[in-house]
């Protein structure tokens, strides 16, 4: 069967009644034959199959057709057009459709079931529409990317039902062979959760990317020394582009993602500047984060209100609207400081580390960050070991003092 419906398929004219009774045996040599008809069509019927014909279309087109009633219905449906389908195919098709609706399956409304059914586009559009406004802007970014850049080139004109596991797993591979095995990972991760919400929507009855085995990822949690932290502040107090420089000073103060940062509006803090109140829209885990923030970041705060007069904290200076990426100046003072292979978001785990060097407690660290499963500042739990070791020594000389205290 064609993959797409003719126009003609449900067409009934007085041409088809009177050429009923002109049956021929149709063949290769008979269909070559035929003149394009003066009217818009004829067709002309076979002697074997009932029901089945050749289509002349007043342009010269000629398709093989199958008519046939279902449960009352007249219907009319294209097998495919000569002389990409030979008559000896045309009419074992013809047969193979005449079985299906004597087993009571009409083949046109499956083929048109199967022509309407969605594409991993359309997946793609739902998958935002759905869940677009339960991400964080930084998050949902990545998201269309990862559609855009990996999977729709891909997959995009597919059936959503007809994708496999070779498919998914072929993509990943793809993926990891141009040395992105931790893209790969992420692509596929993506992949997988628009394939678990059509399982929802019951497009498909399983996920075809369940299963594929990720690349292997190296743990990498970098932190900053002091010296690194020293020559990353004069970096940042020789840029020329302020604005995005203080943001960074904003996520090496609190801790806060970049997202987070850039998307900071005034009214989510007190009068004072010492109360951040961050929105469930704002934060990853989509829940409201409440936490104090430090003098150094009511200082800036304190010294960027009198500058701008943007809704946000951090605008562009082009839009007045908050920055999508701050890349190009992170590349620059990260370069100039000698620090080339640190991330954004690794400022993230220095203020964390500096936190528990200091002798605060994990859940104390989760707070700060907005923590909402505790697994997830373990990471963090090596770092306490030397303010163990002090708060250990301390407690050992206070008993020492007290034992000379006795004799």
């Amino acid at each position: 069967m064609q993959n797409q419906p003719n126009s003609a398929e449900t067409a009934q004219s007085a041409d088809t009644v009177l050429t009923r009774a002109n049956r021929s045996r149709i063949t290769d040599r008979l269909v070559k034959s035929l003149e394009p008809p003066e009217k818009r069509y004829r067709i002309v019927y076979d002697e074997q199959v009932r029901g089945f014909g050749v289509q002349l279309l007043k342009s010269g087109v000629k398709s093989f057709i199958l008519e046939y009633r279902f449960k009352g219905v007249q219907k009319r449906m294209t097998i495919g057009r000569y002389p990409e389908w030979s008559v000896l195919a045309a009419r074992q098709e013809a047969e193979v459709l005449r079985t299906m609706i004597g087993k009571g399956v009409d083949p046109k409304q499956m083929r048109d079931e199967e022509y309407s059914a969605p594409t991993v586009k359309d997946m793609y559009k739902r998958h935002i529409e759905q869940e677009g406004a339960k991400l964080s802007p930084g998050y949902l970014r990545d998201v269309k990317r990862t559609y855009r850049d990996y999977i729709l080139p891909k997959l995009g004109n597919r059936k959503v039902a007809d994708l496999t596991f070779s498919d998914c797993e072929a993509l990943h591979r793809k993926i990891s062979s141009q040395d992105k095995p931790v893209r790969a990972n992420r692509v596929h991760a993506i992949l997988r959760r628009g394939l678990s919400l059509s399982k929802r929507w019951g497009w498909i009855t399983n996920n075809p990317a369940e299963g594929v085995q990720h690349n292997r990822e190296e743990g990498r949690t970098r932190y900053l020394s002091s010296a690194e932290l020293k020559r990353l502040f004069a970096a940042l107090n020789e840029h020329p582009y302020q604005t995005s420089c203080d943001a960074v000073r904003m996520m090496i103060y609190t801790g806060c993602r970049c997202g987070e940062a850039l998307n900071a509006r005034w009214d989510q803090f007190d009068e004072e500047f010492r109360i951040w109140s961050k929105p469930s829209a704002a934060t990853k885990q989509r829940k409201p984060h409440v936490v104090p923030v430090s003098k150094e970041v009511t200082k800036l705060l304190k010294r960027r209100s009198k500058k701008t007069k943007s809704e946000f904290i951090f605008p562009s200076d082009e839009t007045g609207v908050a920055m999508t990426n701050i890349k190009r100046t992170w590349e620059t003072v990260r370069t100039q400081a000698g620090i080339p292979d640190v991330r954004l978001h690794d400022l993230r785990h220095t203020f964390a580390s500096l936190v528990v060097s200091n002798g605060q407690s994990l859940p104390v660290v989760g707070a700060l960050l907005g923590h909402t499963q505790s697994q997830t500042t373990m990471r963090y739990a090596h770092l306490m070991d030397e303010a163990l070791r002090r708060a250990a020594n301390s407690a050992g000389k206070t008993i020492t003092a007290a034992k000379e205290t006795a004799r």
